[in-house]
C-alpha cells in the first residue's frame, strides 16, 4: 500500500514537473518570469485634444484599466461572494472547492479560483486560443487536454499568488474579463451599461456586472433583462449568504429594476472622427518602426486639435448643410440632379457609380461574374439604417435605392489651421462619419484657385 502511495506521489511530481518544464515539447511552453511579472492585456489607445479633452479611442478590445482604489467595496464583495468565497484563505488553488466539485457537491462551476481565472484569461490557456501554452503535442480537446490545461492554470495561479497581492489579483481580474457588448474590464463595462465610473456603482449595479462575467451574452442586461435580473439577484443572495449584505438591503436591491444607460462604444464615436482616422494612418506607419501596436498598447496620443473649435466646426457644418439640403431637395424633387456641363442628365449614372464600388466588385467575385445574380441582389429590398438630418432611421431599400438616396445628399469639408505654425485646430471631413466615409478635407479635390485662397487670406 505504501509502495503504491509513494509511486503515485512520485508520478504526480514527475507529471507536474513535465508540464511545468514542457518535457520534450509535449505540453506547451509556460510563461517565463518576465512575462509573469508583466502580464499584458490589450488596452485601448486614447486620443486627446490640445486642451486635454478625450476625442476617442483606437482598440480591438475596448479596455481602460482601473486602479484598485477606484473599485467600490460592493463590487469586490459581490465578486468574491460569487466566484471565490475562500479567496483570502487559499494560495491560488482551493483544494476544498476542487474536492467539492469533483464529488458533485457544489452547485457552481468546477472549483476554479479567481486567481486561476486570471491565469486563464491573461495567458490564454484554453485550446484554440493563440498562445505558446497550447503548442504542445498533447494539448487539445478531450480529457487529457483538459487535465493539462487545468494543471497549467494551477501552476500559474500559484506563481501569480507569489508575485502579486490579493488586491492586485482582484484588480487584474476586474480589468481583464469580458463583459460583452465590446466592453473589456470594469471601467468600460460600467460606462457601457450604466454610464458611470466604477466607484459610483450601486450594490445592485455591481451585482449586475459581476453576474454578467460568467456568460456575457446569456446574462447581458441589454439583451436578456429578465434573465440578467435573476442572475443579479442570485449574486445579491450570495453576498447576503456570506455576510457582505444585510437582509434589509438584500430585500431592497432584489426588488429594484435594472435601469440601464446602455451605449456600446465604437472607435468612430467622439469628436473629430475624420481627423482621428487620418491620425491613425500616420500612427500605424509610426508603430511599425517603433514596435508598438496602436490598437492594444494603451497609448496616450496628444494632438493639436482644439475641442472647442472642433465642436463649433461640426455644429456649423451640420446646421448649414441641413439648410442647404432642404433647399436642394425642394428644387430637385422628382428629378435627377446628376447633370453634365450642359445641364443634361448623365445616362446610366447610378449603374456606372455602383460598378465602381468595392461592393459591386465583391459581388461579381462572389457570384463568379453572373450579372443577373448581382443585379438581383442589388435590387432586392430590405430594411437598413440610413442617415437623415433628423437622426438615423430604418427604411426599406435596395442597395441601388440606397445609392440613389445618398447621391442626392450634399457634402462639405471644413478645416481650421493656425497660420503661424501649421497646427490643425479643427477638421470636419463630411456630414456624418458612419454613413459618409469619404473625407472632403483629405480626399476631396479642389481647383487651384480655391486651394490658393487660404494662402491669400492669411
Amino acid at each position: 500500500m505504501w509502495v503504491l502511495a509513494i509511486g503515485g506521489f512520485l508520478a504526480l511530481v514527475l507529471y507536474v514537473g513535465a508540464v511545468n518544464y514542457n518535457f520534450m515539447g509535449w505540453f506547451g511552453r509556460m510563461p517565463n518570469l518576465r512575462t509573469l511579472e508583466n502580464p499584458k492585456s490589450e488596452l485601448a489607445s486614447e486620443v486627446y485634444s490640445a486642451d486635454g479633452v478625450l476625442l476617442g479611442k483606437y482598440f480591438r478590445e475596448n479596455r481602460t484599466p482601473a486602479d484598485y482604489k477606484d473599485l467600490p467595496q460592493n463590487l469586490v464583495d459581490a465578486l468574491v461572494a460569487t466566484e471565490d468565497v475562500r479567496f483570502e484563505q487559499h494560495s491560488g488553488i482551493d483544494f476544498k472547492s476542487i474536492m467539492r466539485a469533483v464529488a458533485g457537491l457544489g452547485r457552481s462551476g468546477g472549483g476554479s479560483t479567481l486567481t486561476q481565472q486570471v491565469a486563464k484569461v491573461l495567458f490564454k490557456t484554453r485550446p484554440g486560443e493563440a498562445s505558446n501554452l497550447n503548442d504542445g503535442l498533447f494539448n487539445g480537446e478531450g480529457k487529457l487536454g483538459l487535465l493539462i490545461t487545468k494543471t497549467k492554470e494551477w501552476l500559474l495561479a500559484i506563481r501569480l499568488e507569489r508575485n502579486y497581492t490579493k488586491r492586485e489579483i482582484l484588480r487584474m481580474y476586474l480589468n481583464t474579463v469580458d463583459y460583452g457588448s465590446n466592453a473589456f474590464g470594469i471601467n468600460t463595462a460600467a460606462k457601457t451599461f450604466f454610464n458611470k465610473k466604477p466607484k459610483d456603482l450601486t450594490t445592485a449595479e455591481s451585482a449586475t456586472l459581476v453576474g454578467i462575467v460568467n456568460a456575457p451574452s446569456r446574462f447581458s442586461p441589454a439583451l436578456h433583462p429578465v434573465r440578467s435580473k435573476r442572475r443579479r439577484n442570485w449574486v445579491l443572495q450570495q453576498m447576503n449568504k456570506y455576510g457582505y449584505l444585510p437582509a434589509a438591503e438584500l430585500a431592497q436591491d432584489t426588488a429594484k429594476a435594472i435601469v440601464l444607460h446602455y451605449s456600446v462604444e465604437s472607435p468612430t464615436q467622439g469628436l473629430a472622427p475624420y481627423f482621428r482616422t487620418e491620425v491613425a494612418k500616420y500612427l500605424q506607419s509610426w508603430a511599425k518602426d517603433t514596435d508598438h501596436d496602436l490598437y492594444s498598447d494603451g497609448l496616450k496620443i496628444y494632438t493639436t486639435l482644439d475641442s472647442r473649435m472642433q465642436l463649433y466646426a461640426e455644429k456649423a457644418v451640420a446646421e448649414h448643410l441641413a439648410l442647404q439640403q432642404k433647399w436642394f431637395s425642394a428644387q430637385w424633387k422628382g428629378q435627377q440632379p446628376w447633370r453634365d456641363e450642359n445641364g443634361k442628365v448623365i445616362p446610366n449614372f447610378l449603374v456606372n457609380s455602383m460598378r465602381r464600388t468595392q461592393r459591386y466588385k465583391s459581388l461579381m467575385n462572389h457570384y463568379e461574374g453572373n450579372k443577373d445574380s448581382v443585379n438581383y441582389y442589388l435590387r432586392h429590398k430590405y430594411r437598413m439604417p440610413v442617415f437623415t438630418w433628423q437622426g438615423e432611421k430604418e427604411m426599406l431599400m435596395s442597395p441601388m435605392d440606397s445609392l440613389d438616396y445618398y447621391k442626392r445628399y450634399l457634402r462639405a469639408g471644413f478645416m481650421a489651421v493656425n497660420p503661424l505654425n501649421g497646427q490643425v485646430k479643427a477638421w470636419v471631413g463630411g456630414p456624418n462619419f458612419k454613413f459618409f466615409k469619404f473625407d472632403h478635407v483629405r480626399q476631396g479635390k479642389r481647383q487651384p484657385g480655391s486651394t490658393f485662397k487660404p494662402i491669400v487670406y492669411t
